[in-house]
């Protein structure tokens, strides 16, 4: 093939022409869109998961071994595993969560007054649109057992149930952001029996969609898709019937950005268009920004997925047209500090290392500890510091250090 060390992308191409296959071919032969090879093959859009991998060489009829062994893409280095402080919530969320009680020798859990156990819940939420993880861990880590215990006791009410219910969410929340997936599954799915056990239909849903973000991060688009999918084919019908609240519209909305981002991570483009364009129709029906259910879903949380979804798209172009002059200070620094990093990745397709670098520190001084630990950030970074060649920038060397990228 010529040259025999080449990125991985380059390698599919060539391999792909080799055997006189066009992207459409070997899309269809990938049950993928023939947008989506087409990034793989311009690098945009990395190969990270071994069984696209594995589907990608019976496509092209070699093995693994022949797919990657001369690509110059080399193994990454081992990298620092940065510290997200969420060990406590973790711990948490191991084993049963209230043997103690069940044998009668666990804390009683009934001496916090219910307003100060909302307080706390609403607090824990806080911290989590505020991405002050560290924080959040310890106090999930005493909150979570607390609310387990009194939920077993012969007082307990439904409202306590709900409270559990959202706590969990928070930790599901969290974890998914920071990447610790299988926790998030964890606390996803005991946020759902909890809200269930409240008689809460619409915190069940939002447990679901703590869920389909979590099936996002481990990279399995059918479940988040099943997830997704279910909860709007319920909430369109009584969003039909005229019998969905305000807060019932926020949830439908939210789903409808998690559907775009599914469409955009396979390389759809008319799909992804189609479920913006969708949740703007439901965002305009809400008329403003709000926070319900903690998706913070309204207009500028749709375009700020607008921005995101058009980066995973490969569309850098677009990503910043739409990013300019929006104005996201409504908005919790979580949100704002993640549409500054998808504004760095844009900057980055672009290979515009200066405009990046501002972003990710105009990023970082919004949310630290979601900038220093998040997956894409430490990415950007790692694609920063190799634009940048033998003589990075002094801020972008303070950066990789603080996010224990080498």
């Amino acid at each position: 093939m010529g040259d025999e060390r080449m990125p991985l992308g380059r390698r599919i191409a060539a391999l792909r022409k080799e055997r006189g296959m066009s992207q459409k071919e070997l899309a269809a032969e990938m049950g993928r869109s023939e947008s989506w090879v087409s990034q793989v093959e311009r690098g945009v859009h990395p190969l990270d998961r071994l069984s696209v991998l594995q589907a990608m060489a019976r496509a092209l009829g070699v093995s693994i071994g022949e797919l990657r062994a001369d690509s110059a893409e080399a193994p990454a280095e081992p990298q620092a595993t940065p510290t997200n402080d969420l060990d406590g919530v973790r711990l948490a969320l191991t084993g049963h969560p209230a043997l103690g009680t069940l044998f009668g020798d666990g804390p009683t859990g009934g001496e916090t007054p219910v307003e100060s156990l909302h307080q706390r819940v609403d607090h824990v939420w806080a911290l989590a649109h505020r991405a002050a993880y560290g924080e959040l861990s310890d106090e999930l880590s005493k909150l979570l057992p607390e609310l387990e215990s009194r939920v077993r006791q012969p007082d307990s009410t439904d409202e306590i149930h709900t409270l559990l219910a959202r706590a969990y969410q928070a930790a599901a929340a969290t974890l998914a952001r920071q990447d610790e997936p299988d926790a998030a599954w964890v606390a996803a799915d005991r946020a759902i029996q909890a809200a269930e056990r409240a008689g809460e239909p619409l915190e069940v849903v939002a447990g679901v969609f703590r869920l389909a973000h979590t099936f996002l991060r481990i990279q399995t688009p059918m479940q988040a898709e099943k997830a997704a999918q279910g909860a709007i084919d319920v909430l369109q019908r009584q969003a039909e019937g005229g019998t969905l609240s305000v807060e019932g519209l926020s949830l439908y909305g939210a789903f409808h950005l998690v559907q775009a981002v599914i469409s955009a991570r396979e390389g759809d483009r008319a799909a992804t268009h189609r479920w913006i364009n969708q949740a703007r129709e439901i965002a305009g029906q809400i008329g403003e920004d709000r926070n319900d259910w903690e998706t913070e879903f309204g207009p500028t949380n749709v375009e700020i997925h607008a921005v995101s979804t058009s980066v995973d798209l490969g569309d850098a172009g677009m990503a910043l047209e739409l990013a300019e002059g929006l104005d996201t200070s409504r908005l919790s620094p979580e949100r704002r500090g993640r549409f500054l990093l998808d504004t760095a990745r844009a900057h980055l397709q672009r290979r515009q290392v200066g405009e990046a670098l501002n972003a990710l520190l105009e990023s970082e001084k919004l949310a630290p500890e979601q900038i220093r630990a998040h997956a894409l950030a430490r990415q950007a970074i790692r694609d920063l510091l190799q634009l940048s060649g033998h003589r990075p920038p002094r801020e972008l060397v303070a950066l990789a250090e603080r996010a224990a990228v080498a």
